[in-house]
């Protein structure tokens, strides 16, 4: 892995010094299409010709859609992309639950294109905004680059044709602001991964997440669930937004803005608000392709609201088809409904919810809600998800600990790490804004070099957030062994 991640530096560093002496724009995207493909190449073997395969189909549907945009030319595009996914997602779960000696068990064999879940998306997200008349003309190279493009192939974030084409084609000289975000983002990308590490290898072996979940044969109190749950979240959060950081901050080196897909989501005090926080991409996608579309079929309330537990069930079947992600889908799903309902409740009784004690219980209710969903999400059965939800609402379960006292304290550590940092952040942006009216007003050295401080962050951050890195990479390697691919690298 080390070495590969080295050979990965060297390729990124090369193709950046050979890109910015480039002057051809079909040229550059050339370039960036030839080292998508290997890149590709380096996870997914052979199986490049699935990704190259969904490409070429989808530009040609694509192109057969806007001689003459219609519904059904729209619904055959959808049918073809969703037959694709299904036969490398779908049917190996077929195979695998099939009894001994089932014809289904061929099923087992069929390999996984990665990222095969976030292309598929794109090239949908494609025909839908030809649908709506969207004026896309890329070529097939653009197309490909597109469906293709190196940082966001595997994990995302889901691009859009309508942002991502403008930037294909654009001039590209180095900026110092590209650089210096670039830079920070891959720095801090990198610390969250190794972050995410930590929290589920443990701080000793066999005390981490990942070996907590997978021991499905312990019986847990009240509290070891609610540190097992809390801790998942930020090691999915970690490493799922670590990765994000990584490629927002690869593509922008050459650039590229890449759409954000995480908002400081652990902050959300309603249930709405957190899926505009977190996995922005596809929760964005769901909304404007699935859920608006099906909830103005029809004006009643209660096909809204139905619409809302449908989208997020299909939500949940896109992670993976099965029973415990389609009841997450659906736990948030009934969130959402209730905080529809509580928004008017309080219209129609004129009930104001304000203040800090309001945002407090609301943040408190919020994140509980959130963090109990990650039960159906990473539970290893349907078993020890409900003896997980049972312990939680057993009050004798609240009267002793049954995992290693290390665990809770790494668990502390990561969530009041995540508060403190952010707090961190503000209190740095407060004190660049202060430091720049100070500088207006009175200019001296002191505000001088505390706007330098706050405003030039990256300078400091970067090298303490690499070394910070490599310390926690060391230091804590026994853990690490426990650990495998966190959920969203899976797809």
């Amino acid at each position: 892995m080390t070495t590969k991640l080295i050979a990965y530096v060297i390729g990124v560093v090369v193709m950046w010094l050979v890109a910015m002496r480039i002057r051809s724009v079909t040229v550059r995207q050339a370039l960036y299409l030839v080292a998508s493909w290997l890149f590709y190449l380096t996870w997914g073997s052979w199986l490049i010709v699935v990704l190259l395969f969904s490409s070429v189909m989808n530009y040609a549907l694509g192109e057969w859609l806007k001689k003459r945009i219609s519904a059904g030319r729209l619904w055959t595009g959808i049918i073809f992309n969703l037959a694709l996914l299904s036969v490398f997602k779908y049917l190996p779960l077929l195979g695998t639950s099939a009894p001994s000696g089932s014809p289904l068990l061929i099923f087992k064999r069929i390999l996984f294109p990665a990222g095969v879940s976030y292309w598929t998306f794109q090239a949908l997200s494609y025909l839908f905004e030809i649908y709506r008349e969207e004026e896309l003309n890329p070529t097939l190279l653009e197309f490909c680059l597109y469906m293709s493009f190196w940082p966001t192939v595997l994990q995302g974030p889901i691009c859009r044709m309508s942002s991502m084409l403008p930037q294909f084609r654009e001039a590209w000289s180095v900026t110092d602001d590209d650089l210096k975000t670039g830079v920070r983002r891959v720095a801090i990308g990198i610390l969250m991964s190794c972050l995410a590490l930590v929290v589920a290898g443990g701080l000793y072996a066999g005390a981490g997440v990942e070996a907590v979940f997978n021991n499905t044969a312990a019986r847990f109190s009240g509290i070891d669930v609610w540190f097992m749950i809390i801790g998942y979240g930020f090691q999915l959060y970690f490493s799922f937004c670590g990765f994000c950081h990584i490629v927002i901050g690869g593509a922008r080196l050459f650039g590229i803005r890449v759409q954000e897909n995480f908002n400081r989501p652990y902050l959300s005090t309603t249930i709405s608000e957190f899926w505009t926080r977190w996995h922005m991409s596809l929760s964005f996608w769901i909304r404007d392709f699935l859920f608006l579309p099906l909830a103005t079929m029809r004006r009643e309330a209660w096909w809204r609201n139905l619409s809302l537990v449908i989208a997020m069930f299909v939500f949940g079947l896109w992670h993976q088809g099965s029973f415990l992600l389609m009841l997450w889908g659906i736990w948030h799903g009934i969130l959402l409904v209730l905080h529809r309902q509580w928004q008017e409740f309080r219209k129609r009784m004129g009930f104001e919810w304000t203040g800090v004690m309001a945002t407090a219980i609301s943040w408190w209710l919020t994140f509980s809600a959130v963090c109990i969903g990650y039960i159906f999400f990473r539970a290893e059965s349907v078993h020890q998800a409900f003896a997980m939800l049972k312990a939680l609402v057993s009050p004798h379960g609240y009267t002793h600990r049954n995992l290693n006292p290390s665990f809770y304290m790494l668990m502390l550590l990561a969530a009041g790490g995540y508060f403190a940092v952010i707090g961190g952040s503000i209190l740095l942006d407060h004190l660049a804004e202060a430091a720049r009216t100070r500088q207006e007003t009175a200019p001296g050295r002191l505000s001088n070099w505390l706007g330098i401080l706050a405003n030039e962050r990256w300078v400091w951050i970067t090298p303490v957030i690499v070394v910070l890195a490599i310390y926690l990479s060391v230091i804590f390697q026994p853990g690490h062994a426990e650990t495998g691919p966190v959920m969203y690298a899976l797809f």
